[in-house]
Protein backbone atom coordinates (compact mmCIF):
# COMPACT_ATOMS: atom_id res chain seq x y z
CA UNK A 1 0.00 0.00 0.00
CA UNK A 2 1.27 3.44 -0.91
CA UNK A 3 0.08 6.64 0.75
CA UNK A 4 0.86 10.23 -0.18
CA UNK A 5 0.97 13.19 2.17
CA UNK A 6 0.37 16.72 0.91
CA UNK A 7 2.32 18.36 1.72
CA UNK A 8 -8.10 51.18 -28.52
CA UNK A 9 -5.04 53.13 -28.64
CA UNK A 10 -3.00 53.36 -25.63
CA UNK A 11 -5.79 53.85 -23.07
CA UNK A 12 -7.30 50.51 -23.99
CA UNK A 13 -3.91 48.86 -23.98
CA UNK A 14 -3.13 50.32 -20.59
CA UNK A 15 -6.45 49.12 -19.17
CA UNK A 16 -5.79 45.58 -20.41
CA UNK A 17 -2.25 45.71 -19.06
CA UNK A 18 -3.48 47.03 -15.71
CA UNK A 19 -5.87 44.09 -15.43
CA UNK A 20 -3.04 41.66 -16.10
CA UNK A 21 -0.84 43.45 -13.55
CA UNK A 22 -3.54 43.03 -10.91
CA UNK A 23 -3.64 39.30 -11.67
CA UNK A 24 0.16 39.27 -11.60
CA UNK A 25 0.29 40.83 -8.14
CA UNK A 26 -2.23 38.30 -6.83
CA UNK A 27 -0.23 35.49 -8.42
CA UNK A 28 2.96 36.88 -6.88
CA UNK A 29 1.38 36.82 -3.42
CA UNK A 30 0.20 33.23 -3.90
CA UNK A 31 3.67 32.16 -5.06
CA UNK A 32 5.37 33.72 -2.05
CA UNK A 33 3.03 31.89 0.31
CA UNK A 34 3.44 28.57 -1.52
CA UNK A 35 6.25 26.17 -0.83
CA UNK A 36 8.40 24.03 -3.11
CA UNK A 37 6.52 20.90 -4.09
CA UNK A 38 6.45 18.68 -1.01
CA UNK A 39 5.31 15.46 -2.59
CA UNK A 40 7.36 14.88 -5.70
CA UNK A 41 8.32 11.23 -5.19
CA UNK A 42 11.03 11.17 -7.85
CA UNK A 43 12.82 14.12 -6.25
CA UNK A 44 14.41 11.68 -3.76
CA UNK A 45 16.66 10.49 -6.61
CA UNK A 46 19.85 12.33 -7.58
CA UNK A 47 19.95 16.04 -6.77
CA UNK A 48 16.17 16.36 -6.97
CA UNK A 49 13.68 17.63 -9.50
CA UNK A 50 14.98 20.04 -12.12
CA UNK A 51 13.52 23.57 -11.95
CA UNK A 52 12.76 25.13 -15.33
CA UNK A 53 13.22 28.93 -15.30
CA UNK A 54 10.07 30.89 -16.17
CA UNK A 55 11.74 32.65 -19.11
CA UNK A 56 9.84 34.27 -21.97
CA UNK A 57 10.74 31.25 -24.13
CA UNK A 58 8.94 28.86 -21.75
CA UNK A 59 5.70 29.50 -23.65
CA UNK A 60 7.12 28.07 -26.87
CA UNK A 61 8.67 24.85 -25.66
CA UNK A 62 11.45 26.38 -23.56
CA UNK A 63 13.70 26.92 -26.59
CA UNK A 64 17.05 28.39 -25.59
CA UNK A 65 19.91 27.24 -27.86
CA UNK A 66 18.90 29.39 -30.85
CA UNK A 67 16.88 32.04 -29.03
CA UNK A 68 18.11 35.62 -28.94
CA UNK A 69 15.86 38.61 -28.32
CA UNK A 70 17.07 42.20 -27.94
CA UNK A 71 14.59 42.86 -25.10
CA UNK A 72 14.59 39.52 -23.22
CA UNK A 73 17.20 37.56 -21.27
CA UNK A 74 18.33 34.09 -22.23
CA UNK A 75 20.91 33.14 -19.58
CA UNK A 76 20.92 29.47 -20.61
CA UNK A 77 22.89 30.26 -23.78
CA UNK A 78 25.33 33.06 -22.85
CA UNK A 79 26.02 33.83 -26.52
CA UNK A 80 22.55 35.42 -26.77
CA UNK A 81 23.75 38.26 -24.52
CA UNK A 82 25.68 39.57 -27.52
CA UNK A 83 22.37 40.42 -29.23
CA UNK A 84 20.92 42.25 -26.21
CA UNK A 85 19.90 45.85 -27.01
CA UNK A 86 18.72 47.18 -23.64
CA UNK A 87 19.40 46.82 -19.95
CA UNK A 88 16.94 44.15 -18.79
CA UNK A 89 15.80 43.00 -15.36
CA UNK A 90 13.70 39.84 -15.08
CA UNK A 91 11.96 38.19 -12.13
CA UNK A 92 10.01 34.97 -12.57
CA UNK A 93 7.78 32.76 -10.45
CA UNK A 94 5.56 29.74 -10.92
CA UNK A 95 2.75 27.76 -9.37
CA UNK A 96 1.98 24.14 -10.14
CA UNK A 97 -0.89 21.74 -9.60
CA UNK A 98 0.06 18.04 -9.75
CA UNK A 99 -1.95 14.84 -9.50
CA UNK A 100 -0.07 11.73 -8.38
CA UNK A 101 -1.51 8.31 -9.12
CA UNK A 102 -0.42 4.79 -8.17
CA UNK A 103 -2.71 1.81 -8.74
CA UNK A 104 -6.11 2.99 -7.51
CA UNK A 105 -4.82 5.72 -5.21
CA UNK A 106 -4.28 9.38 -6.07
CA UNK A 107 -3.56 12.69 -4.43
CA UNK A 108 -3.14 16.31 -5.55
CA UNK A 109 -0.39 18.76 -4.68
CA UNK A 110 -0.18 22.54 -5.03
CA UNK A 111 3.23 24.19 -5.07
CA UNK A 112 4.92 27.40 -6.14
CA UNK A 113 8.11 29.37 -5.79
CA UNK A 114 10.31 32.03 -7.32
CA UNK A 115 11.86 30.94 -10.61
CA UNK A 116 14.71 33.37 -11.15
CA UNK A 117 16.12 36.86 -10.65
CA UNK A 118 18.28 38.14 -13.47
CA UNK A 119 19.90 41.40 -14.55
CA UNK A 120 21.53 41.78 -17.98
CA UNK A 121 22.90 44.77 -19.84
CA UNK A 122 24.90 45.57 -22.97
CA UNK A 123 28.30 47.12 -22.19
CA UNK A 124 27.85 49.27 -25.28
CA UNK A 125 24.61 51.24 -25.53
CA UNK A 126 23.28 51.04 -29.14
CA UNK A 127 21.83 54.56 -28.77
CA UNK A 128 25.36 55.99 -28.64
CA UNK A 129 26.14 54.55 -32.06
CA UNK A 130 22.88 55.90 -33.49
CA UNK A 131 23.49 59.43 -32.14
CA UNK A 132 27.09 59.43 -33.37
CA UNK A 133 25.95 58.10 -36.77
CA UNK A 134 28.18 55.09 -36.75
CA UNK A 135 27.64 51.36 -36.99
CA UNK A 136 29.52 49.05 -34.66
CA UNK A 137 30.19 45.42 -35.58
CA UNK A 138 31.00 44.43 -32.00
CA UNK A 139 28.82 44.21 -28.90
CA UNK A 140 29.21 42.78 -25.40
CA UNK A 141 26.47 41.79 -22.98
CA UNK A 142 26.69 40.74 -19.33
CA UNK A 143 24.27 38.94 -17.04
CA UNK A 144 24.01 38.10 -13.33
CA UNK A 145 21.35 35.57 -12.30
CA UNK A 146 20.21 33.81 -9.16
CA UNK A 147 17.99 30.81 -9.72
CA UNK A 148 16.97 27.46 -8.22
CA UNK A 149 18.54 24.43 -9.87
CA UNK A 150 16.72 21.49 -8.26
CA UNK A 151 14.14 20.96 -5.52
CA UNK A 152 13.64 18.06 -3.15
CA UNK A 153 10.31 17.48 -1.46
CA UNK A 154 8.53 14.19 -0.79
CA UNK A 155 6.56 12.43 1.92
CA UNK A 156 5.79 8.78 1.11
CA UNK A 157 4.62 5.82 3.18
CA UNK A 158 4.77 2.17 2.13
CA UNK A 159 3.47 -0.80 4.09
CA UNK A 160 4.98 -4.28 3.92
CA UNK A 161 3.29 -7.36 5.34
CA UNK A 162 5.43 -10.25 6.58
CA UNK A 163 3.31 -13.02 8.07
CA UNK A 164 6.24 -14.52 9.98
CA UNK A 165 7.52 -11.28 11.55
CA UNK A 166 5.36 -8.16 11.51
CA UNK A 167 3.80 -5.50 9.35
CA UNK A 168 6.31 -2.69 8.81
CA UNK A 169 5.56 0.90 7.87
CA UNK A 170 8.30 2.59 5.85
CA UNK A 171 8.28 6.39 5.80
CA UNK A 172 10.37 8.42 3.35
CA UNK A 173 10.61 12.18 3.78
CA UNK A 174 12.90 14.68 2.10
CA UNK A 175 13.43 18.39 1.59
CA UNK A 176 15.95 20.90 0.25
CA UNK A 177 17.48 21.30 -3.19
CA UNK A 178 20.21 23.23 -4.97
CA UNK A 179 20.54 26.78 -6.26
CA UNK A 180 23.06 28.54 -8.46
CA UNK A 181 24.50 32.01 -8.90
CA UNK A 182 25.57 32.63 -12.50
CA UNK A 183 27.67 35.33 -14.14
CA UNK A 184 27.45 35.33 -17.93
CA UNK A 185 29.20 37.22 -20.73
CA UNK A 186 28.28 37.22 -24.41
CA UNK A 187 30.24 38.77 -27.28
CA UNK A 188 29.03 39.42 -30.81
CA UNK A 189 30.98 40.32 -33.91
CA UNK A 190 28.64 41.06 -36.82
CA UNK A 191 26.33 38.01 -36.91
CA UNK A 192 28.42 35.56 -34.88
CA UNK A 193 28.18 35.44 -31.07
CA UNK A 194 29.86 33.37 -28.38
CA UNK A 195 29.69 33.42 -24.62
CA UNK A 196 30.51 31.79 -21.31
CA UNK A 197 28.64 31.28 -18.04
CA UNK A 198 30.49 30.84 -14.76
CA UNK A 199 28.81 30.22 -11.47
CA UNK A 200 28.52 28.59 -8.08
CA UNK A 201 26.20 25.70 -7.27
CA UNK A 202 25.16 25.24 -3.65
CA UNK A 203 22.43 23.57 -1.64
CA UNK A 204 21.40 20.96 0.89
CA UNK A 205 19.66 17.59 0.52
CA UNK A 206 17.85 16.27 3.60
CA UNK A 207 16.42 12.75 3.73
CA UNK A 208 14.71 11.03 6.64
CA UNK A 209 13.70 7.35 6.49
CA UNK A 210 11.96 5.40 9.24
CA UNK A 211 11.01 1.74 9.62
CA UNK A 212 8.20 1.17 12.14
CA UNK A 213 6.97 -2.21 13.36
CA UNK A 214 3.19 -2.19 13.64
CA UNK A 215 2.40 -5.10 15.97
CA UNK A 216 5.64 -6.33 17.49
CA UNK A 217 5.63 -5.50 21.18
CA UNK A 218 8.45 -3.40 22.62
CA UNK A 219 10.06 -3.16 19.17
CA UNK A 220 12.66 -0.53 18.37
CA UNK A 221 12.01 1.56 15.27
CA UNK A 222 14.87 2.26 12.86
CA UNK A 223 15.56 5.87 11.92
CA UNK A 224 17.97 6.96 9.14
CA UNK A 225 18.82 10.66 8.74
CA UNK A 226 21.13 12.11 6.06
CA UNK A 227 21.94 15.81 5.66
CA UNK A 228 24.15 16.46 2.62
CA UNK A 229 25.54 19.88 1.61
CA UNK A 230 26.55 20.25 -2.05
CA UNK A 231 29.06 22.76 -3.49
CA UNK A 232 30.49 23.16 -6.98
CA UNK A 233 31.89 25.72 -9.40
CA UNK A 234 29.99 25.41 -12.66
CA UNK A 235 30.45 26.71 -16.19
CA UNK A 236 29.02 26.46 -19.70
CA UNK A 237 29.85 27.86 -23.13
CA UNK A 238 27.63 28.77 -26.05
CA UNK A 239 27.62 30.04 -29.59
CA UNK A 240 25.10 31.46 -32.05
CA UNK A 241 25.21 32.46 -35.71
CA UNK A 242 22.53 34.46 -37.50
CA UNK A 243 22.19 34.20 -41.27
CA UNK A 244 20.16 37.03 -42.79
CA UNK A 245 18.20 36.12 -45.91
CA UNK A 246 17.78 39.78 -46.86
CA UNK A 247 18.83 43.22 -45.67
CA UNK A 248 17.27 44.80 -42.61
CA UNK A 249 14.63 47.36 -43.58
CA UNK A 250 12.51 49.75 -41.55
CA UNK A 251 8.75 49.44 -41.84
CA UNK A 252 6.32 51.40 -39.66
CA UNK A 253 9.23 52.38 -37.39
CA UNK A 254 10.02 48.68 -36.85
CA UNK A 255 13.13 46.93 -38.14
CA UNK A 256 12.20 43.98 -40.37
CA UNK A 257 14.52 41.10 -41.11
CA UNK A 258 14.19 37.45 -42.11
CA UNK A 259 16.93 35.25 -40.73
CA UNK A 260 17.96 31.81 -39.55
CA UNK A 261 19.65 31.49 -36.16
CA UNK A 262 21.64 28.39 -35.21
CA UNK A 263 23.02 27.90 -31.72
CA UNK A 264 24.47 25.55 -29.14
CA UNK A 265 25.49 25.59 -25.48
CA UNK A 266 26.68 23.12 -22.89
CA UNK A 267 29.42 21.90 -20.61
CA UNK A 268 31.61 18.89 -20.00
CA UNK A 269 31.38 16.85 -16.81
CA UNK A 270 32.46 18.65 -13.65
CA UNK A 271 33.05 17.74 -10.05
CA UNK A 272 31.36 18.76 -6.81
CA UNK A 273 32.07 18.30 -3.13
CA UNK A 274 29.79 17.24 -0.28
CA UNK A 275 29.76 17.46 3.50
CA UNK A 276 27.41 15.05 5.21
CA UNK A 277 25.95 14.47 8.64
CA UNK A 278 24.68 10.91 9.04
CA UNK A 279 22.72 9.34 11.88
CA UNK A 280 21.45 5.78 12.34
CA UNK A 281 19.16 5.63 15.38
CA UNK A 282 16.91 3.06 17.06
CA UNK A 283 13.99 4.41 19.10
CA UNK A 284 11.24 2.96 21.28
CA UNK A 285 8.25 5.24 21.84
CA UNK A 286 6.46 2.92 24.29
CA UNK A 287 8.57 4.17 27.16
CA UNK A 288 8.65 7.59 28.80
CA UNK A 289 11.06 9.15 28.27
CA UNK A 290 11.56 7.70 24.80
CA UNK A 291 14.42 5.22 24.67
CA UNK A 292 16.90 6.05 21.93
CA UNK A 293 20.14 4.40 20.86
CA UNK A 294 22.48 5.94 18.27
CA UNK A 295 23.96 3.05 16.33
CA UNK A 296 26.06 5.14 13.97
CA UNK A 297 27.00 8.81 13.71
CA UNK A 298 29.25 10.69 11.33
CA UNK A 299 29.52 14.48 11.29
CA UNK A 300 31.03 16.64 8.54
CA UNK A 301 32.01 13.69 6.39
CA UNK A 302 33.67 14.90 3.17
CA UNK A 303 32.83 13.42 -0.21
CA UNK A 304 33.07 14.03 -3.94
CA UNK A 305 30.85 13.61 -6.95
CA UNK A 306 30.58 14.17 -10.69
CA UNK A 307 27.95 16.17 -12.55
CA UNK A 308 27.18 15.11 -16.14
CA UNK A 309 28.11 16.75 -19.40
CA UNK A 310 25.13 18.45 -21.08
CA UNK A 311 24.79 19.84 -24.61
CA UNK A 312 21.97 21.49 -26.52
CA UNK A 313 21.75 22.46 -30.20
CA UNK A 314 18.94 24.27 -31.98
CA UNK A 315 17.80 26.31 -34.95
CA UNK A 316 15.23 29.09 -35.24
CA UNK A 317 13.68 30.85 -38.23
CA UNK A 318 12.72 34.45 -37.52
CA UNK A 319 10.72 37.05 -39.37
CA UNK A 320 11.58 39.89 -36.99
CA UNK A 321 8.55 41.47 -35.37
CA UNK A 322 6.17 38.84 -36.81
CA UNK A 323 7.11 35.18 -36.49
CA UNK A 324 9.57 32.86 -34.78
CA UNK A 325 9.73 29.06 -35.39
CA UNK A 326 12.31 26.85 -33.69
CA UNK A 327 13.42 23.38 -32.65
CA UNK A 328 16.20 22.02 -30.44
CA UNK A 329 17.71 18.79 -29.11
CA UNK A 330 19.49 18.20 -25.79
CA UNK A 331 21.53 15.36 -24.35
CA UNK A 332 22.66 14.93 -20.74
CA UNK A 333 25.00 12.11 -19.75
CA UNK A 334 23.53 11.40 -16.31
CA UNK A 335 24.84 7.83 -16.46
CA UNK A 336 28.21 9.40 -15.52
CA UNK A 337 26.74 11.01 -12.38
CA UNK A 338 28.45 10.02 -9.14
CA UNK A 339 27.88 11.00 -5.52
CA UNK A 340 29.91 9.33 -2.77
CA UNK A 341 27.53 10.64 -0.10
CA UNK A 342 24.49 9.16 -1.87
CA UNK A 343 25.45 6.46 -4.40
CA UNK A 344 22.81 6.00 -7.12
CA UNK A 345 22.50 4.86 -10.73
CA UNK A 346 20.99 7.38 -13.14
CA UNK A 347 20.40 7.22 -16.89
CA UNK A 348 21.24 9.38 -19.89
CA UNK A 349 18.58 11.94 -20.73
CA UNK A 350 17.33 13.27 -24.09
CA UNK A 351 15.07 16.26 -24.75
CA UNK A 352 13.47 17.48 -27.97
CA UNK A 353 11.39 20.64 -28.21
CA UNK A 354 9.60 22.70 -30.86
CA UNK A 355 7.96 26.09 -30.52
CA UNK A 356 6.49 29.11 -32.28
CA UNK A 357 5.87 32.78 -31.50
CA UNK A 358 3.56 35.04 -33.50
CA UNK A 359 2.88 38.79 -33.32
CA UNK A 360 -0.13 39.91 -35.43
CA UNK A 361 1.01 43.54 -35.76
CA UNK A 362 3.84 44.78 -33.57
CA UNK A 363 3.33 48.39 -34.72
CA UNK A 364 -0.45 48.55 -34.11
CA UNK A 365 -1.37 51.72 -32.21
CA UNK A 366 -5.10 51.13 -31.68
CA UNK A 367 -5.37 47.36 -31.05
CA UNK A 368 -3.48 46.04 -28.04
CA UNK A 369 -4.32 42.41 -28.81
CA UNK A 370 -2.35 42.65 -32.07
CA UNK A 371 0.82 43.64 -30.19
CA UNK A 372 0.73 40.61 -27.87
CA UNK A 373 3.29 37.86 -28.53
CA UNK A 374 1.40 34.57 -28.81
CA UNK A 375 3.47 31.45 -28.10
CA UNK A 376 2.98 27.69 -28.30
CA UNK A 377 5.21 24.63 -28.15
CA UNK A 378 5.81 21.02 -27.16
CA UNK A 379 8.65 19.07 -25.57
CA UNK A 380 9.49 15.49 -24.67
CA UNK A 381 12.20 14.54 -22.19
CA UNK A 382 13.46 11.20 -20.96
CA UNK A 383 14.00 11.67 -17.24
CA UNK A 384 17.37 10.42 -15.93
CA UNK A 385 16.00 9.18 -12.60
CA UNK A 386 14.32 6.03 -13.99
CA UNK A 387 15.08 4.05 -17.12
CA UNK A 388 11.53 4.39 -18.47
CA UNK A 389 10.39 7.71 -16.97
CA UNK A 390 9.31 10.20 -19.65
CA UNK A 391 8.03 13.76 -19.41
CA UNK A 392 5.70 15.28 -22.01
CA UNK A 393 4.24 18.78 -22.05
CA UNK A 394 2.35 21.20 -24.30
CA UNK A 395 3.10 24.87 -23.65
CA UNK A 396 1.23 28.12 -24.24
CA UNK A 397 2.44 31.64 -23.59
CA UNK A 398 1.73 35.33 -23.98
CA UNK A 399 4.12 38.27 -24.05
CA UNK A 400 2.15 41.30 -22.89
CA UNK A 401 3.87 44.58 -23.78
CA UNK A 402 3.76 47.39 -21.24
CA UNK A 403 4.53 50.94 -22.39
CA UNK A 404 6.31 52.76 -19.59
CA UNK A 405 7.16 56.48 -19.40
CA UNK A 406 9.42 57.81 -22.19
CA UNK A 407 8.11 55.09 -24.54
CA UNK A 408 10.13 52.29 -22.96
CA UNK A 409 8.63 48.88 -23.66
CA UNK A 410 8.63 46.19 -21.00
CA UNK A 411 6.75 42.90 -20.77
CA UNK A 412 4.64 40.69 -18.56
CA UNK A 413 5.22 37.11 -19.75
CA UNK A 414 2.62 34.49 -18.94
CA UNK A 415 3.13 30.78 -19.72
CA UNK A 416 1.33 27.47 -19.14
CA UNK A 417 2.55 23.88 -19.27
CA UNK A 418 0.17 20.92 -19.49
CA UNK A 419 2.06 17.66 -19.11
CA UNK A 420 2.75 14.38 -17.40
CA UNK A 421 5.45 12.06 -16.08
CA UNK A 422 4.75 8.64 -17.51
CA UNK A 423 6.27 5.28 -16.58
CA UNK A 424 5.25 1.65 -16.98
CA UNK A 425 4.79 0.45 -13.40
CA UNK A 426 5.55 3.27 -10.93
CA UNK A 427 3.93 6.52 -9.81
CA UNK A 428 2.39 8.57 -12.63
CA UNK A 429 2.05 12.33 -12.40
CA UNK A 430 0.06 14.85 -14.42
CA UNK A 431 0.67 18.55 -13.90
CA UNK A 432 -0.41 22.02 -14.90
CA UNK A 433 2.18 24.73 -14.37
CA UNK A 434 1.54 28.45 -14.62
CA UNK A 435 4.59 30.73 -14.83
CA UNK A 436 4.82 34.49 -14.70
CA UNK A 437 7.79 36.74 -15.32
CA UNK A 438 8.32 40.48 -15.48
CA UNK A 439 10.77 41.94 -18.00
CA UNK A 440 11.78 45.56 -17.39
CA UNK A 441 13.82 47.29 -20.10
CA UNK A 442 15.89 50.47 -19.86
CA UNK A 443 18.00 52.09 -22.59
CA UNK A 444 19.61 54.80 -20.42
CA UNK A 445 22.48 52.71 -18.99
CA UNK A 446 25.92 53.62 -20.39
CA UNK A 447 24.26 56.41 -22.40
CA UNK A 448 26.62 59.25 -23.26
CA UNK A 449 24.90 62.59 -22.80
CA UNK A 450 26.25 65.58 -24.64
CA UNK A 451 25.70 69.24 -23.84
CA UNK A 452 26.33 71.86 -26.46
Amino acid sequence: MLKFSEVERRPRGLMITAAFLEVALLFFAVSLNAQPKNNAPYSRIGLGELVTPALSSMGFGGLSAAYADPLHINFQNPASLGFLAATTFEAGMFTEHSKLKFNNQSTTVWSGNLSHLSLAFPLRNPLNDILEKRKSSFSWGMNISLLPNTTVGYDIQTEEVNAHVDTTLNTFQGSGGTDKLVWGNGFRYKNFAWGVNMGYLFGKLVSDRSVLFRNLEAAYDDHFLDNISVRSFIWSIGGQYRYDFDKTVEEDNVLRRKSLLAGFYGNSSKGFTTRSTIYRIRENFLYSPVQSDTLYQEVDAKGHGTLPSEWTIGVTYEDAGRLRLGAEYSISNWSKYKNEAKPETLFDSRRIAVGAEYIPDIASYNNYLKRIRYRAGFYHRSDPRLSDLNQYAFTLGFGLPVILPRQKTSFVNLAFEFGQYDTSDAIKETFVKMALSFTLNDTSWFFKRKFG
